[in-house]
C-alpha cells in the first residue's frame, strides 16, 4: 500500500494511492496515518479494504492536490549522519565506529512538495536526499534479527542542513538540521511488503536540473536492521517514529568548491519505488 496524507497544511485527512494513482479518503475508517493504524493489525486493517469503495478525492496528488508529511502525529524524528562511506570522505569526515545519531525536530516536517525556506543568516543551506524508516510495531531492546518486524513502511525523506548552524555554532548538530521546512517527507508511506530488499535501492537528487547525488542503499554502513537495535538501546521506539537513515555522496558541502542553495533554486529528489519530491527553495 502506498498511505498518503492530504489537503491544506495542518489539516491533512488520511489517503491511500489505488492502482490508478488517483486518491482514496480513508477519514471513514482512520483519524489519520499515524499511531496505531500503523501496527500490523492496524496495516492489515487498511490491506483488507476495497479500494475502489472507497471516496475518490478530486485532484492529481502533487499536482493540483498537495500532500502533506505521510505520516503525521510523529513524535520522534530520529536521523543517522555520516552512514554512507564515500558521503564521510567527501565530509572530511572518518566512518563512525558507532552510528552518528541527531534529531530533527517534528516542527521542520513538512509535505514532499512544499517551499524551502532558507534560514534567515544562512549561507550553507545544503540537501541530503535520504531513504526513511517508519516504526510501525514498537518496543525497546529490540534484536535485531527481529528488527524488521517492527518496520511499518518506507519513504522518502530530504534532511535538509543549514552547515554553519549544524557545525560551527557550538553543541550538536541539531541546530542545522531542525528549521522549519527542513524535513519534506514522503509523498507516500509504501508499506514494508511492497519493499523487498530496502538496501538495495537507487536514490538521487537533481538541483535545478543537474544531478548532485546519485547512489544506492547498498554502501549504507550501517542497515536498517542494526539501526532499529542500535537506537532501541537508548529510546522506545514508537509507532510513527521516523528514522532518516543517511545520505550518499553529492551534497553541496562535499563539492570543491562548495555549493550551497539559493532562492528560486528547485530540488528534485527520489528513492527508487517510494515516489518523487519537488521543493522550491525560498528565503525566509
Amino acid at each position: 500500500m502506498k498511505l498518503l496524507r492530504f489537503g491544506p497544511a495542518g489539516q491533512e485527512k488520511p489517503g491511500v494511492l489505488d492502482t490508478q494513482g488517483r486518491v482514496r479518503d480513508l477519514s471513514a475508517v482512520v483519524s489519520d496515518i499515524a499511531g496505531s493504524v500503523l501496527l500490523p493489525e492496524g496495516l492489515a486493517r487498511l490491506r483488507g479494504l476495497e479500494l475502489d469503495d472507497l471516496p475518490l478525492v478530486e485532484g492529481v496528488p502533487q499536482q493540483d492536490l498537495r500532500l502533506g508529511p505521510c505520516v503525521g502525529q510523529v513524535g520522534k524524528c530520529i536521523c543517522i549522519g555520516l552512514n554512507y562511506a564515500d558521503h564521510a570522505a567527501e565530509s572530511g569526515m572518518p566512518v563512525p565506529p558507532e552510528p552518528v545519531v541527531f534529531n530533527k525536530w517534528t516542527s521542520a516536517l513538512c509535505g514532499p512538495d512544499d517551499v524551502v525556506q532558507i534560514p534567515r543568516g544562512s549561507l550553507k543551506t545544503d540537501w541530503e536526499v535520504e531513504l526513511a524508516v517508519v516504526i510501525g510495531q514498537g518496543g525497546r531492546y529490540i534484536s535485531e534479527n527481529e528488527a524488521m518486524n517492527h518496520v511499518a513502511g518506507y519513504c522518502v525523506m530530504n534532511d535538509v542542513s543549514e552547515r554553519d548552524f549544524q557545525l560551527n555554532r557550538s553543541g550538536t548538530w541539531d541546530k542545522g538540521k531542525g528549521c522549519d521546512t527542513f524535513g519534506p517527507l514522503g509523498p507516500w508511506l509504501v508499506t514494508a511488503d511492497e519493499v523487498p530488499d530496502p538496501h538495495n535501492l537507487s536514490l538521487w537528487l537533481e538541483v535545478d536540473g543537474q544531478r548532485m547525488q546519485d547512489g544506492n542503499t547498498a554502501t549504507m554502513v550501517y542497515k536498517v536492521p542494526f539501526l532499529i537495535g542500535y537506537l532501541s538501546q537508548f529510546m522506545s521506539l514508537q509507532p510513527g517514529d521516523v528514522i532518516s537513515t543517511g545520505t550518499p555522496p553529492g551534497v553541496g558541502m562535499g563539492h570543491k568548491p562548495p555549493v550551497f542553495l539559493r532562492a528560486g533554486q528547485t530540488m528534485r529528489l527520489s528513492v527508487q519505488g517510494l515516489g518523487q519530491q519537488l521543493q522550491k527553495v525560498l528565503q525566509a
